[in-house]
């Protein structure tokens, strides 16, 4: 008797164009895709402990896969993710993000790029490849991601990546790589605000916001238009000290709005650090955003930027050992990336159990109707 589930993850890869030639199809395509999603929601990593993860479950499995020759081997996995088309991936992907991903108003989406380390073959003058992803950040999860070109950059990579997504009413948090008019403009035809990083190789626009902001250096007498916000921390070992200083409606003092599309705020955060030592470290930072917030909102957001880091990039290398793959052939490195992505997002949309990723991950790898709650979500 098969199993059936409601609507599963696997549903949403059923009709993923097959590269194989048809005489080497002993294996189902959503037969390989559905157990390598399985092994990896459990914490499996490479071909070999994936065909042993497979055969372990083979009875489980044989309840709702058709399996017509069995468990696949390792060679089988390796050879089919070699060839498949990242694009084919992506799109199932998406299909399963866009049925369950409901955008709440105001929904903070930091863009980031990540390389994936084991990627990288040298004795075959085989760079690491780099990926852009989106990441929701209530919601904790990827949105979407893509590959960034060989003789490219995130510059072009991140507008392809918008166009993936549907996002408006959210609000888009980007570094300096992605302070560029099209971008900009590509975030506001989807109807969304940005918050953009902007440094020193952006060099004019540097200058006029270091212009702009020469009126709040004295703190007693601040121009109209300004806010500040403070905070001291002791973390770590280190004393922080993060001045928030905003400008609101700028138009009236620079003409930066008719060159970046619904610009309203620019903002200023100073860090200063004491460590144990007392040795101070000292960074400034300036960002361009479409939102007219005060300086607490602005610094709440840019706080939450950097949960693509530790929520989303650090638990792939860490906890889905992302960096210690040394999966590289072919396509194998960017569909499992994908793949990661997918498991991290179905893991922490199950709610029930109150475990870390890497808890989840083991209670799935021996819990087949947890396993099944995860994947029918």
């Amino acid at each position: 008797m098969k199993l059936r589930f409601k609507r599963t993850i696997c549903d949403y890869f059923s009709d993923i164009k097959d590269p194989r030639l048809e005489r080497r199809k002993r294996h189902k395509l959503i037969d390989i895709i559905t157990i390598t999603i399985c092994a990896i929601i459990s914490g499996v990593q490479q071909w070999t402990e994936i065909e042993a993860y497979g055969q372990a479950k083979s009875k489980w499995f044989k309840k709702m896969l058709e399996l017509p020759n069995g468990i696949p081997s390792h060679d089988t996995f390796s050879r089919v993710f070699q060839i498949l088309d990242p694009e084919e991936l992506r799109k199932g992907f998406l299909k399963w993000v866009q049925s369950v991903y409901e955008i709440t108003e105001g929904e903070i989406v930091p863009i980031d790029g990540k390389t994936l380390k084991g990627s990288s073959d040298m004795t075959n003058d085989q760079k690491a490849i780099h990926m852009v992803s989106a990441w929701a950040s209530k919601n904790r999860l990827v949105l979407g991601q893509i590959k960034v070109d060989k003789k490219s950059n995130e510059i072009t990579a991140i507008p392809t990546l918008l166009k993936l997504l549907k996002l408006k009413g959210c609000i888009v948090t980007i570094d300096a790589m992605g302070c560029q008019r099209k971008i900009v403009d590509e975030i506001v035809k989807q109807e969304a605000d940005y918050l953009i990083t902007v440094k020193k190789n952006q060099s004019s626009l540097y200058k006029i916001l270091e212009e702009l902001f020469k009126p709040t250096l004295n703190s007693k007498n601040l121009p109209p238009n300004a806010q500040v916000d403070c905070e001291d921390n002791w973390d770590h070992g280190r004393d922080e000290r993060r001045d928030v200083t905003v400008l609101n409606n700028i138009q009236p003092v620079t003409d930066l709005s008719s060159k970046w599309k619904n610009l309203k705020s620019i903002i200023k955060v100073e860090y200063v650090q004491f460590d144990s030592k007392g040795k101070m470290k000292y960074n400034r930072r300036y960002f361009i955003s479409s939102l007219l917030l005060d300086a607490k909102s602005f610094a709440k957001i840019i706080r939450t930027h950097w949960t693509i880091e530790n929520q989303m990039n650090w638990v792939l290398d860490v906890q889905l050992g992302e960096d210690a793959s040394r999966i590289r052939k072919g396509h194998s490195p960017e569909n499992l990336a994908i793949i990661r992505h997918l498991a991290l997002s179905l893991i922490n949309q199950e709610t029930t159990l109150k475990k870390s990723v890497k808890g989840k991950q083991n209670k799935a790898g021996w819990d087949n109707n947890y396993l099944s709650k995860i994947l029918a979500i």
